[in-house]
């Protein structure tokens, strides 16, 4: 799979589109028998996990070690603050289902994930996706 200058930002898509459904998959699972919150954060926490190890391999092909897997909780920090605080907002406060509400809330966090995760995985300073693009294939 080549994207030319895109292809990182079509990897970390791909890895967040199987990261958001084993996210989601979870969650409505956990929903089943814990409160919306638990079912999410726990959800979150497991995703997490496999989204370290699909980053490291395939987005951002770098080799996984125990520092950035203990770093790697900070590129999802801001996402889980923006996500827990936007699910509270849009279920407690405007009444949105909380089986739909966590798909608004992944979507406006996913920008911030993917500039902090490159900063933790690949040890440079992160970048819009965009100028990331450019940058590793300037043409």
């Amino acid at each position: 799979m080549n994207f030319g200058k895109y292809d990182r930002i079509v990897r970390f898509a791909v890895v967040g589109a199987i990261n958001t459904g084993v996210y989601y998959g979870l969650y409505l699972l956990f929903g089943q028998v814990a409160h919306y919150q638990v079912a999410h954060i726990s959800a979150f926490l497991i995703a997490m996990v496999g989204s370290y190890f699909l980053s490291c391999y395939f987005t951002f092909k770098v080799r996984p070690t125990l520092r950035k897997f203990l770093l790697f909780p900070l590129s999802n920090a801001t996402s889980f603050v923006v996500q827990t605080a936007g699910l509270y907002l849009l279920v407690d406060v405007i009444g949105m289902h909380e089986d739909y509400a966590p798909l608004i809330t992944m979507a406006v966090s996913i920008p911030i994930t993917y500039l902090v995760a490159k900063f933790v995985l690949t040890d440079r300073p992160a970048a819009s996706p965009l100028a990331a693009a450019q940058q590793e294939n300037p043409r």
